[in-house]
């Protein structure tokens, strides 16, 4: 690292922009952490890090340049999104506990566990960077928002108006709904906008997502986003509708609990298959691709090396440290599992060797997901790994939520680095630069969140002890985990429609349209009014592009579509510190 630490013309990865990113990185965890208790989302934290980077290293310090900026909001957002896995799981334990005090489950195997998958996140996912930045060219929205956000001050003032045009749109919009001016009970409520007119049933879904975000990020995908609108369609036009007709639900259910229904035991279930299977699929169909990666790193590895100004050549890391950190989280992951009551060393050895394939699986589908659409299916992932964990150590619960603690924070870390490699490839950064920052730091976030979970659980807020349902921090992410292993325990969990999903994903992974399977599975999971205010964006694109032209959409669109992100984005960031303060 000191090596890379270099006095060069051009700055990029500094003592200072790693030092900033530190500081940003563990201030936006703890709020993110916070937030997601309360919410039960996380957020993104490049935007506001570039932001910030922005005004301190080029405004305040008077040499910051682009790529050190980069380097700042790569180390700030990978220390915040480590921290998205750990809440997803570890207030279950907490949980889980306060519901049967005879239950015990020592911390320190859930800590080495999310170590181990915030390096492999990032480890197993390096190899891929070329192929779905550089060759298959994936959007990823907020990538290119945050490289737009960086740029603009180096590009011409109508683009630089235009983002802060679009950020403003966004921010007064959003600060109006987090307000509440505008919610009126039926009609427009939690963002959402009742389009059921008095006429349509329940289960037809009728209603969108008023985001400027999920808007701009279908404005920039374009054609490419349009499987994503035909598998909500498909899922709750057409589907919903069948099983309705067919009474393949209880009869004795009202309109809500049937939606409710649809989407838990049917929808969602097969659209989580679908997801694996198309993109398992898509591993076998790329393998000469991959292949090719690992043997490209191999020939950087032997031809990095140190010249006379010490700096390094090549693009990507070498090969000899991705195996080296992938070794030691492996480790980490084994040692973990074996910590556990009623676990051998042999069944932990298949947990950390099965776990760390699962996990470049699902690595590869979240970040595939997340350059297509900006969205990504953590959660039902981390629920896929649940319920098959549960099963393979005969029910032990420690043992279960080790591996999803790993699968939650390295899926998480898998999404967050190729959202900042397409940023840095568009702002003209160093790939190994950023993998090597994202490799011996984001595991910092893990500490933080578990230190900010665990502070929240013996103190609570507003006068109220811990969190969970009926408190302050009802902790939504968590009692979701929890009621999931509730179901497996029971064996009430819709295995047929996991793998009634995965074998139609694998049917879609072979069509000629890329991600076709990935999206459609991803709009089944999701809400259909995120789905298709995503796919509004996408014709208004379309349109866009055949009135105007290329030039129009890439000049114009692409920067207001980034303010549109990052207005949103960044007022939702200022909305956690508020509720934090």
């Amino acid at each position: 690292m000191d090596q890379l630490l270099i006095k060069s013309p051009y700055r990029e990865l500094t003592v200072v922009a790693v030092l900033f990113g530190i500081v940003q990185g563990i201030i936006l965890n703890v709020a993110f952490t916070y937030i997601a208790l309360k919410l039960g989302f996380g957020m993104g934290a490049s935007p506001i890090a570039a932001m910030l980077g922005y005004v301190f290293l080029r405004i305040i310090l008077r040499k910051g340049t682009i790529v050190e900026n980069n380097i700042n909001q790569s180390i700030a957002s990978g220390i915040s999104s480590a921290g998205v896995g750990v809440v997803f799981v570890l207030p279950a334990i907490f949980l889980l506990q306060a519901q049967n005090p005879t239950l015990t489950f020592p911390l320190w195997p859930l800590l080495v566990a999310s170590i181990a998958g915030a390096i492999l996140g990032v480890v197993l996912l390096i190899p891929l960077r070329k192929q779905l930045i550089e060759i298959e060219r994936l959007r990823f929205p907020s990538g290119v928002a945050v490289a737009a956000l960086m740029r603009t001050g180096a590009t011409n003032l109508d683009q630089a108006k235009l983002l802060g045009i679009g950020f403003l749109l966004s921010a007064l919009w959003k600060i109006l709904m987090l307000t509440g001016w505008f919610n009126s009970p039926g009609i427009l409520e939690n963002d959402e906008l009742n389009l059921n007119l008095g006429i349509l049933p329940a289960y037809l879904a009728p209603s969108l997502y008023l985001s400027p975000m999920n808007f701009a990020a279908g404005l920039l995908a374009g054609r490419a986003g349009l499987p994503f609108l035909f598998g909500g369609i498909l899922g709750w036009w057409i589907i919903s509708p069948v099983v309705v007709h067919l009474e393949w639900i209880p009869t004795q259910l009202d309109s809500q609990t049937v939606v409710n229904f649809i989407y838990d035991y049917m929808l969602r279930p097969l659209g989580i298959g679908i997801l694996l299977g198309a993109a398992f699929m898509e591993v076998v169909i790329n393998f000469p691709a991959i292949k090719n990666a690992f043997i490209s790193l191999l020939a950087a590895t032997r031809q990095t090396k140190i010249t006379a100004t010490n700096q390094y050549r090549g693009d990507e890391a070498p090969l000899w440290l991705l195996i080296t950190g992938g070794v030691m989280a492996v480790v980490f992951l084994l040692v973990a599992a074996w910590s556990t009551a009623d676990i051998s060393f042999w069944q932990a050895l298949l947990t950390a060797v099965l776990g760390t394939l699962w996990l470049g699986l699902a690595g590869l589908v979240v970040a595939k997901t997340t350059g297509l659409t900006d969205m990504s299916p953590i959660s039902g992932i981390a629920l896929v790994s649940v319920t098959v964990m549960m099963l393979l150590v005969n029910g032990n619960i420690l043992a279960t939520l080790i591996l999803t603690i790993t699968v939650a924070v390295a899926i998480g870390q898998s999404a967050d680095m190729m959202e900042d490699l397409k940023t840095g490839f568009l702002v003209g950064s160093r790939p190994i630069l950023q993998q090597i920052v994202q490799i011996g730091i984001s595991w910092i976030g893990v500490i933080i969140a578990f230190a900010t979970i665990y502070v929240l659980w013996h103190h609570g807020v507003g006068g109220q002890h811990g969190f969970g349902p009926d408190t302050a921090l009802p902790a939504p992410q968590a009692a979701t985990l929890t009621s999931i292993i509730e179901s497996v325990k029971n064996a009430s969990v819709p295995t047929d429609k996991f793998v009634l999903g995965g074998i139609v994903g694998l049917l879609l992974g072979v069509a000629p349209i890329s991600g076709l399977g990935i999206l459609i599975g991803l709009a089944m999971y999701l809400p259909f009014s995120i789905t298709l205010g995503y796919g509004i964006g996408c014709l208004a694109q379309m349109w866009l592009l055949r009135q105007h032209g290329v030039s129009f959409i890439e000049e114009k669109m692409v920067p207001l579509a980034a303010g549109l992100i990052l207005g949103e984005a960044i007022i939702s960031v200022a909305s956690a510190f508020y509720e934090i303060i």
